[in-house]
């Protein structure tokens, strides 16, 4: 008889534990007979959008369950679905929760990073440019209850546009632990970069209907269904827009790919021969896309990046340590590969390619008729800014967002009149939204961002990750200053605004992994590094 009450007493600790697993298991077995009649019901009124969402935030849950366990993977996921949330937006037509489902990625992501600094297992970083951002982040947060707004949601929205993604500089700088942390990231983005660069070459070659629903949403339908007629001679070509909605948001995109990508290019060769081949082909894809992307922006700013970056890469080689050859062998080699994709392209798809040369030669051309390189760059800006400046509230401004992308979309939730206000020029638009004294923190944060970042970048002269540290402090210039300038987009713009934060957070991490190994280049033989010079 004891021996049975001693069995009892044992098992009456797990018979609620037996009672509450039986009602879990039923509690799931009855939603998994919902969620099936549904998706029955569904599919049967051949409601497939309904059904794509639905598989969509399934996947999306249990990501965002492995997210909290671990936020690396959270990272890569967000930049996975940052370049390509846009393709699956366009087929669910335009689905505002598609759009945000982004920003759930990321703030997962940030959250478990907190939790893995508070428990000390993660970097933390201290920008030393914070004071200066902080003030353009107090100035956008009190513009939000601006009473020129006609609503505060445009407040919250613009300054979810100006500053959701600055975290991602902490991100970045816990993520790169070392060298193969950093190899891992040039390479899934090298990857990316040459996917993305061949779907958008191919768009351009077979029209619109490629990668493109039969029927865009009546929104998407102006951006990602555009073509361009050369002014002189008439010729028709396709703009395409890859994975994303717009061709200008590709054209972006492919400005941040070329730099990256060629920076990783000269990181590479100096520290090891994994992924080298892979980043020339995607160099090579993203050049390719540029030449086919009938945008002259980014033509003109792949081009000069390709020449600024080569002269860069050569000023800051390890001559000391005799491997400045191997930097001139990744200039040699990225321009080579560079000049045999463009050939091929220009060899397989004649028509195609011509068409764009001709649209850039009479454009850009000082000797042609239609120049208009001038006016684009300079003159039409100007005017712009000073259009902005004859705003009746340009003292104080309109508030935060009532100028910036998506207003359109504020203005459809709330039912508020959109002010109707908005110049292309950059500095101007910050003009309309914060007032005059925007533009003058803009430049305060920015200059001190790449103060700091061109004295990190001295101190990773002659070693292996100088290439890329001057191709993220470049990026940075071109983004804050001449994009700006042409206009406050590029910024506001989701994919290159997250790769500048995550960019910056990479650079300052840089000096960490040089006091790791200091040697500034391991890889390669070493009778040929005895040699020095420019040997090849």
């Amino acid at each position: 008889m004891r021996s049975i009450v001693i069995n009892k007493e044992l098992l009456s600790p797990r018979i609620p534990l037996m009672r509450n697993q039986a009602v879990i298991g039923l509690c799931v077995f009855i939603l998994g007979v919902w969620v099936a009649w549904q998706l029955g019901d569904k599919i049967v009124s051949n409601d497939l959008n309904s059904v794509a969402l639905a598989a969509v935030g399934f996947v999306g849950f249990a990501v965002a369950i492995k997210i909290l366990r671990d936020w690396r993977l959270g990272f890569y996921s967000f930049l996975i679905w940052l370049l390509f949330e846009d393709l699956v937006r366009k087929y669910l037509g335009n689905n505002m929760a598609i759009y945000f489902a982004k920003d759930v990625l990321v703030g997962l992501t940030y959250i478990a990073l907190f939790v893995d600094i508070r428990r000390g297992r993660a970097a933390t970083f201290r920008p030393p440019f914070r004071l200066f951002l902080y003030l353009f982040l107090w100035l956008a947060m009190v513009q939000i209850f601006n009473s020129n707004s006609p609503s505060i949601i445009y407040g919250l929205m613009g300054v979810k546009i100006y500053f959701f993604y600055v975290p991602l500089m902490f991100v970045s700088y816990a993520l790169i632990r070392n060298d193969e942390d950093l190899r891992k990231f040039l390479a899934v983005n090298a990857v990316l970069a040459g996917v993305i660069s061949s779907l958008g070459i191919a768009q351009a070659i077979l029209g619109h209907s490629f990668l493109n629903p039969t029927t865009l949403a009546p929104e998407l339908k102006e951006l990602g269904a555009l073509d361009k007629v050369t002014p002189l001679t008439n010729q028709i070509l396709t703009l395409p827009t890859a994975v994303f909605v717009s061709t200008g948001r590709f054209a972006y995109y492919l400005i941040v790919a070329a730099i990256v990508v060629m920076g990783s290019a000269g990181y590479l060769l100096l520290y090891t021969k994994r992924s080298r081949k892979l980043v020339y082909v995607a160099f090579g894809l993203v050049l390719g896309a540029s030449l086919f992307s009938g945008s002259r922006g980014a033509v003109v700013y792949v081009a000069a990046s390709a020449l600024v970056l080569a002269v860069g890469f050569l000023w800051g080689a390890p001559w000391k340590w005799r491997q400045a050859h191997r930097m001139v062998k990744a200039i040699r080699r990225s321009f080579i590969v560079a000049g045999l994709g463009l050939a091929a392209l220009l060899l397989l798809f004649p028509d195609q390619a011509g068409s764009r040369l001709a649209f850039y030669i009479e454009t850009l051309s000082p000797s042609s008729s239609a120049y208009e390189a001038h006016n684009r760059a300079w003159e039409y800006p100007l005017l712009n800014l000073e259009l902005a400046l004859t705003n009746q509230n340009w003292v104080l401004g309109n508030g935060t967002g009532t100028a910036s992308l998506g207003g359109q979309y504020v203005a459809k939730l709330t039912g508020a009149r959109p002010i109707n206000v908005w110049v292309e020029e950059g500095y101007g638009l910050l003009v309309i939204e914060m007032g005059i004294l925007a533009p003058f923190l803009w430049l305060l944060w920015t200059g001190a961002l790449l103060i700091t970042g061109w004295r990190v970048l001295q101190g990773l002269r002659e070693t292996r990750l100088f290439p890329i540290g001057l191709a993220i402090l470049w990026y940075a210039f071109l983004l804050l200053y001449p994009l700006t300038f042409g206009g406050m987009v590029p910024y506001q713009n989701f994919v290159t605004n997250a790769y500048l934060w995550l960019l910056v957070g990479i650079l300052f991490r840089l000096p960490v992994l040089l006091t790791q190994e200091p040697n500034p280049a391991i890889a390669g033989s070493r009778e040929g590094a005895s040699r020095g010079g420019l040997q090849f």
